[in-house]
This record gives C-alpha cells, structure tokens and sequence, in this order.
C-alpha cells in the first residue's frame, strides 16, 4: 500500500487506460523511491549497532559504497529496481545522497556572519555486491540496461576525456540558449532540430537546426574506457579470450593501471560505434558503464601496502627467530625435492637488495639477476612457475614466443584517434617484481640485446615514431636456459656449454649450472618424494605449515621490502674488498695458464652482486646491517654458483698429471701417424686399432677431444667420421 498518500491526480477511467504495462509500477514512484532511498542512507542500521553509510558520507563527501545486501535487507523492492533498471534510479539515489549530505553538514558563517547552507557537490554512488560474477560470454540482450557483474583483466586504459553532462546550446538566429542533458556513459547529447522561439512580425523565422553547442558554458566530468579481458583461468579450451569495453566517469578515473585484476558492477549498454561504419542502424556496440569496481588483488607495489599491526609484530617475531634463513628456503617451491642452493638463490632474489641514489643522481640497482643453465627435467621451469606465483609482482615469458618490443615497449596506433601511444612490455609491466624468462638460450639475438639496458641501468629508451622517453623498468631477470647441445656435456669446456656472450652473463649475479646427476641414493629419494607427491597431492615434507604456505611468505617479502634498507658495515666491506681482490688474482694466474679467458668472467659487477647478496640476507632478518656472516654465506653462494660454473667442463691443463699427459702425447703422434693430411676414418676403428695396441680407450677419445680444440681434427656424420684438417 506504499504510495496511496501521496498528491497524486487520479482518473476515474483507470480501466480503460491501465497506466503502463506493469500493475505494480504505481507503487513506487519516483518521489517515494527519493524518499526512501535517503531513508536508508539516514537510518540503515549496521551489524553493530551503528550508522555505516551516514558516517562514511560525513567523512568522504564526494563518494559513498554501498553494499547491495545492505539494500536488500532494508526494502528489496528497491534493490530489485536498482538492479532492473539502474539508469533510471541511480541518478535518484545520488541524488538523495547530496541532499542528505546537505542535511547533515552544519551550518557555516558567511563574511557578513549570517549562517547559511554549505555548498555540497554531486555525490558518487558506488555499489558492491557479494554475489558471484557472471561470465564474459554468458552476458546476451537480456541482461541489456540491467546491473551485471563481471570479472577479467583490465589490458588497456585512455586517456581521460571530458564528458560533457549538459550541453549549453545557442541559437544562431535568434541567441537563445537551451540547456540540453546529456546521456551517461558513451552516449551523446539529443540535440532538437528547430528552436521554439515565436518570430515577431517582420523578423525572420529561425531556419532548421540554428543550434551551436557553446563548450565553455556546458558542464563536463572525467571519462576513461578500459578493456577488460575475460582472466585465462574462464576461458575454454582452444578458444580465444574475449574483451569488454568499460566506461568509468568521476572518481574511477584513472584509478586502474594495466594489468589489474578486476571485479565490476555496472550496467549493460550499447552505444553507436561511429556514424563512419557501414551496416544496419539498428545494430549497436555493447560496453559496460562502470557503478563499481573492486581489485582482485592488489598488484601496485608502489603504493605503501597497509599491514596490521599484529601481522608486523608476527613479522618481526619471525626474524627474530634464528632459523629464520632456514624456514624461508624451506617454504621456496616445497614440491621441489633438493637444490638447496638455488631456492636460496630464489629467496635472495625474491628480497633483493637495497637501492641507492648517489649525490651525482646515479642509481645503482639493488635488484638480483639469476639464469639456471643446465639439463633437462632437472626443475627450471616449475622454479619460474613458483617464483612467478610467489613474486608480489611477476610476468612469465618465454624465449622463443617474445620479441624485443614484447619485452621492452611497443608503440601503437589508436584506431580511433589515429596517434601512436606507448604500450609496455613484459619489463615494464614487472616494474617492482620480477620476470621470468624460460628457454633463454632458444632467443634471437637481437632480442636479448633489448634486456641488457634494463637488467643494468633499470630504464628502457625509446625513440620510435616520434616517441622519444625513458620507460622504468625496476625489475629481477630469473632466466633459464638449456645449453646449446640440449644436455650439459661435460667433455666441452665452459665456453662450448655456456652458449651466452659475456655482455649478458655478467649481468647476471647468479649462474647455476644444474646437472642431472646419476647416483643411486638420490636417484632413489628423488623418485620416492616425486611419487608421493603424485600420490597424495601434497608435499611429501609435511612440517612446512600450510597456513603459513605462499600467502604468509608473499606478504612477508612484500612487508622486508618496504620496511628494511640494509647496509653493509665497515668490517664486513673490508673483508669483501680482500676476498674480490683474491678471487681476481686466482683468475688471472688460470687465464695465464690456460691461455684462455675464464668463461664467465668475474667484474666488479661481480662484486656488486655480492654486496646485493649479503643486503638480501640481512633483509630477511629485518637487519639494518650486512654483517660479516652475511657477506660469508654470500660468497658461499657466489662460489657454489658462478664461480663452479667458471670453473666447469674440462680444461686441457689443469687436472693432467704427467704421465697421462705423456700418454696423451703418445696418443696423438699414433693418429697423426694413421692418418695423413686431409683423410677421413671412422672414430670407432681408430679407437679399435689403438686399444689393440694396449692404450687406454678415454686417453685416445680425450687426446681426440684435445685434437678437435686445436682444430687439426674435425667431425663429420654426428660424430662418426672424423678428418684430418691441415
């Protein structure tokens, strides 16, 4: 019976005429809907007792959420229009929100002291619901000018435009103005055709359509589009993910950045696509008008995180721990069954080190490089897996599948308004976290060339179509790679195994060369852990906590880095200085011996990567200063890493004791001597023909191997036929 009161006029000939297609249209009119809808804004009551949504307005004026289920539960007549037709009743419901900020506000003194009302703007009603989403592709024409809620990836945002809500038209005949509303969202203005001014005799008649649209006179808010596509996890199988146009106005602007996670309320509408397309009038492009945005999960690690006070004090109690380091790398890729080293590695990389701006304005990185190189099935790729999971931001690519542009920046046209604009990569949208790059080795050159500027100096440079700027891309590199003959061969050397140019592996702090090696204790463990993990699809270390499982250990290593900066003290830096002088020593008294530079050669970016190291392990402790047993468990790192890798595969000198290096003379004066300049046998006769004459088969192979170094033998018919080069 709601309404029977109100000064409304009726007929007598109301069943002649029934008003409208609905009988129970007449039971809420615009005004009591107003009405009650400031109703529930005043007196909706919370779970505690108190005023949640008069409160907020008081404190946030220009914005107000408001939870569907909160309008369900004080009159589901009203929640059930909002949802059937929000165009019409949101605009109510803003209303009724600046009139009852209006009430609320107290009076304020004039300059001449007379009180009067305090000016209130529009209010933006935002609105949340718990209910779940529906998917991109279930959205049809019957949902069309309803509520919907969907959820997708938000890929592309606009520039923000000024949307004009009303337009201030001039007639050009007679200078009448007329002030026209315009439609919400991507929909224009209605202009009239003829001005309604009545000629006076002798004047002339205004012609059809005299009005001009005077834009300084009109009224606009902020406008942005995005593209929302549809999260990877909803598509089906073998088809591609579908987009969504959204228009946000007023205070969501310019709230998203790419790449977010998002969850929206809004309404379904259409639009005209542009007067230029050919096709039927009547067909018309669908968006979304944007009434309430939620992210997923917070992706920007620019913003400070909010922590709870508890959740520090867990922190700090956890670093205080002394088997802190431990837990950490126990908690790094659980499913893993040993590689100690490298989810130590992963866990200094995953706290990085510290950041510094000098005096002069150079930055030095406090980022840590890691490249895993080594055999196949040895557990690369499900490392990069779980570091992406774990990173608080991270970009997965793969080698073969990006581009440089991909990588780096690519510049794009608009198709509407025909300029070029900037489009980030992978290295730019992992700004602040980590990307992970698997099959590094399978990279065109040229394209690994474009990772070098942002490993080192942090930034992307671009000139291109008249773009010339520098893009930030504050980023970890995790990068795996096979070596070139697919397995780790350990007859090569160094430089043969590691197929990469020293420009890009000095960059990197960490290399760990990965073997699969055969041995029956471990090959036993190693299968027992794997079939446990199938079999009950759990990790098989069942005294890692689960509640403290990857959220706990993300929300730690997000807290460490923007808590701690740590420094190193004087007697950790000096031992550092002794340590990186003796180590340069030690290379150089190899390269004078073997009269080879080392594979991987040990810079002072090296010696940078230290200091990055022990930073990172004093971070997990929450320690302002890298102490001395820092900077020893970081060179223990360094040394079972990148120094073992510099001193792999076989070097000709340096493990020949005499007589083997006196057989292997012997051995190649005997294939000189069975093989002139030029001619070509087959390796297994060789071989035969000097076993029979009592040598050691792996001495003829090795002097063989040493021969193929020298380039005086090479090999045709994988392997099979060797010849004799001049």
């Amino acid at each position: 019976m709601s309404g029977w009161d109100e000064g409304a006029v009726f007929y007598s000939d109301q069943a002649q005429f029934p008003r409208g297609g609905d009988p129970d249209q007449g039971s809420l009119t615009r005004h009591s809907a107003l009405r009650k809808f400031k109703e529930f804004i005043r007196g909706f009551n919370g779970d505690k007792g108190d005023f949640p949504y008069r409160e907020s307005l008081v404190h946030n004026t220009d914005h107000l959420t408001v939870a569907m289920e909160d309008l369900d539960a004080f009159d589901a007549v009203l929640s059930d229009k909002i949802r059937k037709s929000p165009a019409e009743y949101l605009p109510l419901f803003e209303t009724a929100a600046a009139e009852v900020l209006a009430s609320l506000r107290s009076k304020v003194a004039t300059e001449t002291g007379e009180m009067e009302e305090p000016v209130t703007g529009d209010v933006q009603i935002f609105l949340s619901s718990k209910e779940n989403s529906v998917s991109m592709r279930s959205i049809g024409a019957e949902c069309m000018s309803k509520l919907v809620k969907i959820a997708g990836i938000a890929i592309a945002a606009s520039r923000v435009k000024a949307k004009a809500t009303y337009v201030t038209l001039m007639c050009k005949n007679c200078k009448s103005i007329r002030i026209v509303p315009c439609r919400p969202g991507l929909g224009g203005a209605i202009v009239p055709r003829s001005c309604d001014h009545v000629p006076q005799p002798g004047e002339e008649p205004c012609p059809l359509d005299p009005w001009l649209v005077a834009p300084d006179k009109s009224k606009y808010v902020d406008l942005q589009t995005l593209k929302l596509q549809e999260n990877p996890e909803d598509v089906p199988t073998g088809e591609l993910p579908r987009n969504m146009l959204l228009s946000v106005d007023r205070h969501l602007v310019q709230t998203i950045v790419p790449g977010t996670r998002l969850t929206v309320m809004g309404i379904y509408s259409v639009y005209q696509a542009s007067a230029t397309q050919k096709g039927a009038v009547g067909v018309k492009q669908p968006y979304i008008r944007v009434v309430g945005l939620e992210q997923t999960r917070e992706t920007n690690s620019t913003g400070p995180s909010t922590f709870l006070l508890d959740e520090e004090l867990e922190f700090k109690e956890f670093a205080q721990r002394p088997d802190a380091y431990a837990k950490i790398c126990s908690m790094i890729a659980p499913s893993i069954y040993g590689h100690s080293d490298v989810k130590k590695a992963l866990a200094c990389m995953l706290f990085g080190g510290s950041k510094k701006r000098l005096p002069d304005g150079v930055r030095l990185r406090g980022d840590i490089h890691v490249l895993l190189l080594g055999d196949p099935s040895t557990a690369k790729s499900q490392f990069l897996k779980f570091v992406e999971k774990t990173a608080p931001v991270a970009v997965y690519t793969s080698g073969k599948g990006s581009s440089a542009a991909g990588l780096t920046a690519s510049v794009i046209r608009d198709s509407s308004s025909r300029e070029f604009y900037l489009e980030g990569g992978a290295m730019v949208l992992a700004d602040g976290g980590v990307v992970c790059i698997d099959e590094f080795d399978k990279m065109r050159p040229e394209d690994r060339v474009a990772i070098h500027e942002a490993m080192e100096q942090q930034t992307i440079s671009i000139a291109k179509a008249g773009i010339t700027t520098v893009l930030n891309s504050r980023t970890s590199v995790l990068a795996a790679a096979n070596p070139p003959s697919g397995r780790y061969d350990d007859l090569k050397t160094a430089q043969d195994n590691i197929d990469l140019q020293t420009t890009i592996l000095s960059r990197f702090d960490l290399i760990f060369i990965v073997k699969d090696i055969r041995m029956y204790e471990q090959d036993k463990r190693i299968a027992s852990h794997i079939i446990k993990v199938h079999a009950s699809g759990a990790a098989a270390s069942k005294n890692t906590d689960t509640a403290e499982g990857e959220n706990w250990l993300k929300r730690y290593i997000e807290y460490c880095r923007v808590a701690c900066q740590p420094r190193l003290s004087e007697k950790a830096a000096e031992m550092l200085q002794n340590k990186y002088v003796e180590i340069r020593q030690k290379m150089r008294r190899q390269a004078h011996e073997t009269g080879k530079p080392a594979a991987i050669p040990i810079t002072v970016r090296q010696l940078e990567a230290i200091i990055r190291l022990s930073e990172s392990l004093a971070k997990m402790r929450l320690t302002p200063v890298a102490t001395q047993e820092h900077v020893e468990e970081a060179f223990r790192l360094f040394n079972v890493s990148t120094m073992d890798a510099a001193r792999s595969g076989i070097n000709e000198h340096l493990n020949l004791t005499p007589e083997i290096a006196n057989e292997i003379k012997q051995a190649e004066t005997q294939i000189k001597r069975r093989m002139g300049i030029g001619s070509q046998m087959s390796e297994r006769r060789l071989v035969d023909q000097l076993t029979r004459m009592g040598m050691n088969e792996s001495i003829v192979r090795r002097a063989l191997l040493i021969m193929h170094q020298r380039d005086e033998v090479e090999y045709k018919r994988e392997r099979h036929v060797i010849v004799r080069k001049a």
